[in-house]
């Protein structure tokens, strides 16, 4: 299932993605007189919650209930999470991004961390911070965890995976690098926009999607998930032996090359206030943002 989270009267409330429009579960559920999960952290955590949205969904689909549906113009999209317990970001996780970044290519993930004021959602505009100047993108698969994750094999480890959706590791390099630690670049408010949408499991293979970033419609980085160094079962399954993923935790598993960070410094134009960046990863959709 395609679903995402929408913004309505200040609440944010979950959707359907059909051929018919986007569905709005809560209308739907007053509608057929059922209790659905409100958000998308309720649907994770629900046993039977997304047989739930799935019957819901093909029964307003069924009956023609046109009313439950909307065009994408007509909502407000939310982050497709709104407060997971942990965001988890993989640095230098594609080979020709390690050598563009001029930096080892790792042995062992790289790890570091966001923070929820730092989610975003589709079609958001992003702040530029006072004083950032060196402003970048990162084109990313993100990983939904759906249920306790600890300790599990790589072989195991999808099996705890809820879904998939895209994101865009926006940086502000000239923070990044201000010390070796690299979270005050990372984290600045609005830099972890997700979305539009999260597909299910079922329906999407982790180990082989493009990913395409571009800018003002400029093709800036076109990859594929299949040249990751570490692969999403090895970084769930590595990430959870130390520290146990949660229902709704979100990994950033890393961009391929292409980034502007990597160009010959006389060749870096950083990005300004009204450029467009549109992240797109094959079956999730499309994810396009502003900065401002």
């Amino acid at each position: 299932m395609k679903l995402l989270q929408i913004l309505k009267q200040g609440k944010v409330q979950l959707g359907v993605a059909t051929e018919l429009g986007i569905l709005d579960m809560k209308e739907a559920g007053e509608k057929f007189k059922e209790s659905l999960p409100a958000n998308l952290q309720e649907l994770i955590l629900e046993k039977d919650g997304l047989t739930k949205v799935k019957n819901i969904t093909n029964r307003a689909i069924k009956e023609g209930a046109n009313e439950l549906f909307f065009t994408k113009e007509e909502i407000h999209f939310a982050p497709v999470v709104t407060n997971p317990e942990k965001i988890i970001c993989v640095g230098l996780n594609y080979i020709d991004h390690a050598k563009e970044a001029q930096m080892d290519v790792p042995t062992s993930p790289v790890l570091f961390s966001k923070f929820n004021n730092a989610l975003s959602a589709h079609l958001d505009n992003i702040p530029i911070p006072h004083g950032a100047v060196q402003m970048d993108y990162e084109a990313e698969l993100i990983v939904v965890i759906g249920k306790e994750t600890k300790n599990v094999s790589k072989e195991d480890a999808l099996s705890y995976v809820f879904g998939y959706s895209v994101g865009n590791d926006i940086s502000a390099r000239d923070l990044q690098f201000r010390s070796g630690q690299w979270l005050l670049g990372k984290s600045l408010d609005g830099f972890a926009p997700v979305g539009p949408y999260v597909v299910t499991s079922d329906e999407v293979d982790p180990n082989n999607l493009n990913i395409e970033c571009r800018i003002n419609g400029e093709i800036r980085q076109k990859g594929n998930t299949r040249d990751m160094i570490f692969n999403c079962a090895t970084l769930v399954s590595y990430i959870s032996q130390y520290m146990t993923l949660k229902p709704g935790d979100i990994i950033f598993t890393g961009t391929p090359d292409g980034v502007i960070l990597g160009y010959q410094k006389e060749q870096q134009v950083w990005l300004k206030s009204g450029d467009e960046m549109v992240v797109s990863i094959d079956t999730l959709g499309e994810l396009k943002n502003v900065l401002k």
